[in-house]
């Protein structure tokens, strides 16, 4: 493995240790929440909802700025601090005005959400949302200059914070004030008629405490010098990454978000609510994959910009796909084959109906992270329409099969829509690529390590699911092995063909 990749895999371990870290930590809350806060399915489901329109308004409120922060930072006729301040001035401005305008129409939104009584989770998640949109630029520049400490402890923290409220909120008070037991803290803060409401109020004071982390990045600006020319090319870069964003969100949270719609009609709110928290939770299960991508776009996308002019990189890139695939398949055969155990995850049984959705899921996160890599191609060669293209086809095969597939298979319907979607973008970005910005694919490779996983997985579904779970355990652990250190001999034998 060459240097360039040895850096790449260590800043990936990097901003790991507070995105995966972090991350993982903030998924122990799903069986937290169950387990001690004894969230219903139907209250869970309030949960994911929310979280996912969060995830789809983070990023229209950030409108691929990052990305193009990155693309201009680095180029020599633009200034670097000009083009930090130019940005974020501009979501200063954006964030903060739709924090006033969603609190201003907090009733009518909640009316449109179906939380007529909550109008104050529309509050409390524009100031969220908008918070978190104004930390993204000073996270990025931490990113750019490598200050990866810094960026540890700012995430870190936030996750410290989030839970901490939480382990206040639900085990001292909630419990205490169920065991009446309570005090004065408890009469000031406490009120069970919130609810869920808690999770959302410990979010909301740990994204205040991230702005004020960042502050000194944010006071940052005033080194610089807002430059309304540089909108324009700014804007014309980042609005096709929006589309893409927003493309891409819809095909990672729309399910959640129409499960409930498509459903309340026939089975009822209550019913629509719990279908939405069996799912919203099985989906943590494919938490393995989702944080190992994660780090890994962390990492990768300022590493890619640095490598573009180098001789070799688009070589490298393609050895990088190789790694990257092995890695997910091997991901995806651990949580498989040891489903038996991480489904305790969720310690609730009532949500354990949904965990055949789990292997579909697994695989469709597979697809995305091969898709970020595909992709990758035409932010190097400034061509972000195309991705906005590919992403839009992706959301458009989304909306249909989930309008399609959620009134007759309910949320597995959203799982294999999911699935299909990132299947269709993979093929498309493969081919787009191939044409506009060829790198040399080990096509055959790649099919081989991902279809050998998807066999595998099949064959010890099909032969061992009516095995003890020392059986299952033992032969999928051989699996596992077996499947790493064929891929290991595989790439070691490659390397040594090329050098």
């Amino acid at each position: 493995m060459g240097s360039p990749i040895k850096k790449l895999a260590s800043q990936t371990a990097i901003y790991g240790l507070s995105s995966i870290v972090g991350r993982f930590l903030n998924y122990l809350l799903t069986p937290y929440w169950i387990a001690y806060g004894k969230f219903s399915t139907d209250q869970f489901g309030v949960v994911t909802e929310m979280y996912a329109y969060v995830a789809f308004l983070v990023v229209l409120l950030t409108y691929g700025m990052e990305t193009t922060y990155f693309r201009y930072s680095s180029k020599e006729e633009y200034n670097s601090k000009n083009v930090y301040t130019t940005i974020l001035s501009t979501l200063l401005f954006s964030s903060i005005g739709f924090i006033l305008i969603s609190s201003f129409f907090a009733q009518e939104i909640a009316v449109w959400l179906m939380y007529p009584d909550h109008s104050e989770y529309v509050v409390w998640f524009a100031i969220i949302v908008g918070f978190d949109a104004i930390s993204s630029l000073p996270l990025a520049y931490l990113r750019k200059e490598n200050k990866a400490n810094k960026f540890a402890v700012v995430n870190l923290g936030n996750v410290a914070v989030n839970i901490g409220l939480n382990l206040f909120f639900i085990s001292y008070c909630k419990s205490n004030y169920d065991a009446q037991h309570t005090n004065w803290l408890i009469d000031l803060v406490y009120n069970p008629d919130i609810g869920v409401g808690y999770v959302f109020i410990a979010n909301l004071i740990a994204s205040i405490f991230k702005l004020i982390a960042v502050a000194p990045q944010i006071v940052i600006l005033r080194t610089g010098v807002f430059i309304r020319s540089y909108l324009k090319p700014f804007f014309k870069y980042s609005i096709p990454l929006l589309f893409v964003g927003l493309a891409g969100i819809v095909n990672e949270t729309l399910d959640r978000i129409l499960l409930k719609r498509l459903l309340v009609s026939d089975i009822g709110l209550d019913d629509a609510m719990s279908q939405l928290g069996i799912y919203g939770a099985n989906y943590k299960l494919s938490i393995a994959i989702t944080l190992f991508i994660q780090a890994y776009r962390y990492a990768a996308e300022p590493f890619f910009f640095a490598q573009e002019k180098k001789k070799n990189s688009k070589e490298m890139y393609a050895r990088i796909m190789n790694y990257f695939v092995v890695v997910v398949s091997v991901l995806f055969l651990m949580v498989t084959g040891y489903i038996d155990l991480f489904k305790y995850f969720i310690p609730n049984k009532d949500f354990w109906v949904g965990l055949k959705v789990v292997p579909i899921l697994l695989l469709a996160n597979v697809f995305l992270g091969i898709y970020y890599n595909l992709s990758i191609w035409y932010k190097l060669s400034h061509k972000t329409g195309y991705g906005a293209l590919v992403s839009i086809m992706g959301a458009i095969i989304t909306v249909v099969l989930n309008l399609v597939l959620i009134p007759s298979l309910g949320y597995y319907g959203a799982a294999w829509a999911t699935l299909i979607c990132y299947l269709c973008m993979v093929i498309v970005a493969y081919i787009a690529g191939k044409k506009h910005y060829p790198i040399p694919y080990n096509l055959k490779r790649i099919l081989g390590y991902f279809l050998s996983a998807v066999m595998l997985y099949l064959i010890s579904d099909l032969l061992l699911s009516d095995s003890s779970l020392i059986v299952k355990l033992s032969l999928n652990t051989l699996i596992l092995l077996g499947y790493l250190g064929i891929a290991y001999i595989f790439e070691k034998s490659k390397n040594k063909s090329t050098q």
